[in-house]
């Protein structure tokens, strides 16, 4: 049954955000994904710029009340938890460097809280979180925003029937061509700080590209974890490092399967370079971000099949996220509608204490943020040694 707009929680949650204002580049997929059907978020508040005047002219043009318009996140959260109005659930779409000091600070206001990827800079920082996340009962999402495409869970639902056999071979590609120079790390203040370490963190295309898929593919394949990894990465302009605008991953799982990642912002002339194949004993499964409604199921032996969005063939998992029906095209803002939806539905069943709503919901939630940051640990580590490879078997993992 497709989704149609009807509400899935009781009552819209009081929502706030903070960055994600007028020169941001994901504040826009926050808000299309949180309010698509003004039943699972109300934006009633925000601390969007570090300029606190330029975020008050942004919040009341996007019609919102300009006494809730605050010039930074820890008066929001002062002044609201004075309302009986005030936010009960926070998203966080700042640069790297402030994700852990506001989710902290969040948590510990008794917010829920909805964040950007990479989560924090170590996994350290992902587990005190964690905990803290735990004792105050509230959930932490992480924005991967193109895991809410549908195909995916369609992927997800043939690998766990067998469709495609034993899995032998993951290969995983994000990469554009936008940083192939220089200037927009002079001229753009979003891709400024994706470049300094001590805002962006330990690397730059591997956390900001490769973490989505990286995610992704864990989602498709739950099941499936890395036993070690080998990670190469290169500057190509200089002024990067020591972070990488491009970066090969090989990676061995624990049942025998090998995988590769391609990351690149400097892919030239790549306008959509995200791409996801999984190789099977029996067939593959072939997934592109810009025909995203278009799965491709290839067995050997047998003709090759497109499956396609919306029809009654795809599995009931896949097409209970669907919004438009088949022959209408639907792409990542969908995708974060899906997400931001199940962000809300995670947190009414947190509220609840429904733990089995919890137990059998599939989103992105804090063991993801971790997972992906401690991917990003090992392929640093990697890198940093001499493209050696890591064992990542336990969380401190051992060179080879």
């Amino acid at each position: 049954m497709m989704l149609n707009g009807e509400k899935k929680i009781a009552r819209p949650l009081r929502w706030g955000m903070i960055g994600g204002g007028r020169l941001s580049q994901v504040g826009y997929k926050h808000r299309t994904g949180a309010l698509r059907d003004h039943t699972a978020f109300q934006l009633l508040a925000g601390a969007f710029d570090i300029d606190a005047e330029r975020g008050k002219d942004f919040g009341v043009n996007i019609c919102m009340d300009e006494s809730r318009c605050y010039p930074d996140y820890k008066t929001m959260f002062a002044a609201e938890a004075k309302r009986e109005d005030g936010i009960e659930v926070v998203s966080i779409a700042t640069p790297n460097g402030t994700h852990y000091e506001i989710t902290k600070g969040a948590l510990e206001a008794g917010l829920h809280v909805i964040c950007e990827k990479p989560l924090f800079f170590t996994s350290e920082e992902g587990e005190e979180i964690k905990a803290l996340a735990e004792q105050k009962g509230k959930i932490v999402g992480v924005t991967y925003g193109f895991s809410g495409n549908q195909m995916l869970l369609q992927m997800r639902a043939m690998i766990e029937q067998g469709k495609i056999g034993e899995i032998r071979v993951v290969e995983l590609q994000y990469t554009h061509g936008f940083n192939a120079n220089d200037q927009a790390d002079k001229t753009s203040d979003a891709q400024k700080w994706r470049v300094d370490p001590k805002v962006a963190g330990p690397s730059f295309v591997l956390g900001d590209l490769s973490t989505h898929t990286y995610y992704m593919s864990q989602l498709i394949m739950p099941h499936m974890k890395i036993k070690k990894l080998l990670c190469d990465r290169q500057s190509f302009v200089g002024s990067r490092a020591p972070l990488e605008d491009n970066a090969f991953v090989m990676m061995h799982y624990e049942n025998g399967a090998v995988g590769r990642l391609w990351t690149s912002s400097i892919n030239a002339g790549c306008m959509d370079g995200h791409r996801i194949r999984i190789v099977g004993s029996k067939g593959s499964l072939e997934w592109w971000d810009n025909k995203g409604g278009e799965l491709k199921f290839e067995v050997q032996g047998e003709p090759s099949q497109t499956f396609i969005r919306a029809m009654p063939y795809l599995d009931e998992s896949c097409n209970a996220d669907e919004r438009l029906g088949a022959l209408h095209v639907e792409g990542l803002s969908d995708a974060w509608a899906n997400i931001y939806l199940k962000f809300a539905i995670a947190i009414d069943a947190k509220n609840r204490n429904d733990e089995e709503t919890l137990k059998n919901l599939v989103y992105p939630d804090i063991n993801a943020g971790i997972d992906g940051i401690r991917w990003i640990e090992n392929c640093v580590r990697s890198a940093d040694n001499g493209a050696v490879w890591v064992e990542i078997e336990n969380k401190n993992p051992q060179l080879v």
